[in-house]
């Protein structure tokens, strides 16, 4: 692994795990804690946000691969085993805001309702590695039968009054402004400002999911009438019927969902020069 020999040139010595616990069991020894330089996430987003979950506190550098790495390409990261390696001899680091569902910690951004319905599906019929084509009957599944509940949305903190709470179809909740396809959702998320970016989108039926989809694409969803855009600290989602969710293109639950930040909770080891994303 080019990783590994180009960490061990510039004297750093590197080790593998490809269980879990062992990491746990060593980070879990303080000695060998306080000699650590970081921990390598070396998959998808998935793999960031399963360390951001079990070592908190812990510095993170990102080796992009499989299918996507919405975070690494936000930060400029190719999937290149020198530049990580020289990146992380070089030290430098960007402390970043963590967003929280119930508990759990995820980087980029928390989805409810349709968007989240494909992912749990995804999810279900998993075999292995997932490929983009495998979004492909899931989504035609969802635009099928997905059942649009109506959700109430009420925040503390930030631009949003709370004096009558907010009701969507779909609500994203974004700590950074990296989706899949780079759709920008939330182009505005800024990852250290200790805000979450919320866009919901209050209409329902598969012609209005299109609907939007294509305003985002087109970067005019923001100023359509049915779509609320704001910041706010927490948010707290609640429906009659279970609403997926997602987080980091994971399935995370269902509502009722608590979501809050944490500002610079995550340190990622980032590339010299000028800062990424904003």
């Amino acid at each position: 692994m080019h990783l590994v020999s180009h960490l061990r040139r510039a004297g750093i010595r590197p080790r593998l795990y490809s269980r879990r616990e062992r990491l746990e069991a060593r980070l879990a020894n303080p000695d060998e804690r306080a000699h650590l330089v970081c921990l390598v996430a070396a998959g998808g987003d998935g793999t960031v946000g399963d360390l951001a979950n079990r070592f908190p506190g812990v510095p993170l550098a990102v080796l992009p691969l499989g299918t996507e790495n919405l975070l690494a390409g936000y930060l400029g990261i190719p999937s290149d085993g020198r530049f990580v390696a020289e990146m992380i001899a070089a030290g430098g680091t960007r402390a970043f805001d963590v967003g929280v569902v119930n508990g759990r910690r995820f980087t980029l951004m928390l989805t409810a309702g349709f968007d989240a319905d494909i992912v749990h599906r995804v999810q279900a019929r998993r075999t292995g590695h997932i490929r983009k084509w495998n979004y492909l009957q899931p989504i035609w599944e969802s635009l099928r039968s997905y059942r649009y509940p109506k959700m109430r949305i009420s925040v503390e903190g930030g631009d949003l009054s709370n004096d009558q709470p907010l009701s969507g179809r779909l609500l994203v909740v974004a700590n950074l402004p990296a989706y899949a396809m780079g759709l920008p959702l939330a182009a505005s998320a800024e990852g250290s400002d200790g805000l979450l970016d919320l866009r919901v989108f209050r209409r329902r039926s598969a012609f209005q999911m299109v609907r939007y989809l294509y305003k985002v694409a087109l970067r005019q969803h923001e100023s359509l009438a049915d779509v609320v855009c704001g910041r706010a600290q927490r948010v707290h989602i609640t429906c009659d019927t279970p609403v997926p969710l997602q987080c980091d293109g994971d399935p995370a639950g269902f509502t009722p969902a608590e979501v809050t930040i944490l500002p610079g909770a995550l340190t990622l080891i980032v590339p010299k020069g000028p800062a990424r994303g904003g």
